[in-house]
């Protein structure tokens, strides 16, 4: 064999031979990362303090001392805790030219001072730290992404180490975002504590006018009656008063769904151009609009549900049967009414046809259902479709409560119908709406999003101090 051939085998064979990755740290995270890496066909070796006693390691890896497991490997992943980092202190010069990838978190936020990643990259100086992976799980890592997040978040100071992390990423089948340089790191570590951020003020709004419904139902039907007339209905509590509160807080927390687009438009037309920032306030509203909604759609299942059981409930055949024992004993006949029936009927449809809207909305809002959707196709589902829906369900309320608000005996203690208080929000949203479909004003918000702005709108010194605001559409 000639040098030419030998040169041509040893070149085939480096390039066939499977790129080796270190990890430091042998948990659950550490045996995860290996199996999926070595799925993909990469060689691992894992560096231990112990490594006679790892025994749970996938098969085809390699463990030794954590000297000898970084000798073959450009990348190493720092699958330990940051209270554990002090071997490193003499693998310094070993690690040298290395790209370090920490995966850590911490416990809880302003731990320590700086982040786990900058801690790492001053006890290493002369390797190159990537904060990345720490927003994956082992459940993810062992199931593919396909039943977790399939975002790897990075970030560092060199593009050419972060590069090497994206593909690695990249080839385990992950989408890799990269989030800047290595000060970034801090943020990424907060990522993982944060408990469903952007449902916190859904949930307190829902929790506060649940509450809020609830007792005020509770004092004008129960509390009144046992006041006034001494009867005893507080079993009333457990279904009646339960359906009356599920479909006026849904009502109202659809209706807060749209309130902030409209409230947006009128800034809008108020500051004559889009390039101004909104108020703190309305951003964040803004922000949690899909959980707002959410939300609205889970009290309107629980309305449906709480609806079908109500024929089979004891107080409502108890009514029926000593309505129509009346009726035989008095030998009266009850008269078909024409109104109630189409009365009746309407609410039905109404409600039908409102929570029919209300469901296709909660589906679109599916990520796997809206990345499908192109922006035009979204935009007349999610507002289109959604101030139909409102108006469905405002009309079906409306058709609930017909004529009681002309009875003096709906005001107990001076106190209006629950159902009152539900149609306040739906109707200002929907007369905000009226006046900004109207041709003349449409005319100037069009005009508006579109980038014309009045005259007069940049800073006294010429330069322009507006911003835009990524929401508005």
């Amino acid at each position: 064999m000639n040098s030419d051939s030998v040169a041509m085998t040893d070149l085939s064979e480096k390039m066939h031979k499977p790129e080796t990755v270190c990890i430091y740290g042998t948990g659950d995270f550490g045996r995860s990362l290996g199996l999926r890496l070595l799925q993909s066909g990469y060689s691992v070796v894992y560096g231990s303090r112990d490594p006679k006693n790892s025994l749970l390691l996938p098969k085809g890896s390699k463990v030794m001392s954590h000297a000898a497991a970084a000798c073959d490997a450009h990348v190493v992943f720092m699958a330990v805790q940051r209270e554990h980092y002090g071997f490193l202190t003499s693998l310094a010069s070993g690690l040298e030219g290395k790209v370090l990838v920490d995966v850590s978190n911490n416990l809880k936020r302003g731990l320590y001072p700086e982040s786990n990643a900058e801690y790492l990259s001053r006890l290493v100086p002369g390797a190159t730290v990537v904060k990345a992976f720490n927003t994956i799980s082992a459940w993810a890592l062992q199931f593919g992404g396909l039943d977790a997040n399939r975002q790897v978040l990075i970030c560092g100071d060199r593009a050419d180490a972060k590069q090497q992390v994206v593909n690695i990423a990249q080839s385990l089948g992950f989408t890799a975002l990269d989030r800047g340089s290595l000060r970034a790191a801090a943020e990424l570590e907060d990522l993982p504590l944060q408990l469903f951020p952007l449902w916190r003020l859904p949930l307190n709004i829902a929790i506060c006018l649940t509450a809020f419904i609830f007792f005020y139902a509770l004092t004008s039907d129960v509390i009144y009656e046992r006041v006034t007339n001494g009867k005893d209905i507080a079993f009333r509590i457990m279904i009646s008063l339960a359906n009356k509160t599920f479909p006026i807080v849904s009502l109202v927390m659809l209706s807060l769904c749209y309130l902030p687009g409209a409230l947006a438009g009128f800034l809008q037309l108020y500051n004559g151009t889009k390039y101004r920032r909104f108020p703190d306030w309305l951003d964040r509203w803004m922000l949690c609009r899909k959980q707002l909604g959410l939300l609205a759609l889970a009290f309107g299942f629980l309305h449906v549900l709480y609806t079908l059981v109500i024929p089979i409930r004891y107080y409502v055949r108890y009514k029926k049967n000593v309505f129509t024992i009346s009726l035989v004993k008095d030998n009266k006949t009850y008269e078909f009414d024409n109104t109630m029936a189409w009365r009746v009927d309407s609410y039905y449809s109404m409600g039908i046809l409102g929570f029919g809207l209300f469901v296709l909305l909660g589906i679109t809002s599916l990520p796997s259902v809206s990345n499908s959707l192109n922006w035009r196709e979204f935009r007349f589902i999610q507002s289109k479709l959604g101030y139909i829906t409102l108006l469905l369900c405002t009309t079906h309320t409306f058709l609930y409560g017909w004529n009681k608000f002309l009875k003096p005996s709906s005001y107990r203690w001076w106190m209006p119908p629950a159902y009152m208080l539900s149609l306040v929000v739906p109707c200002v949203v929907l007369i905000l709406k009226l006046i900004l479909i109207t041709p003349c004003v449409d005319r100037s918000v069009t005009r508006i999003r579109q980038g014309w702005e009045r005259q007069g709108m940049t800073s006294a010194n010429g330069r322009d101090t507006k911003t835009s605001h990524p929401l508005i559409a």
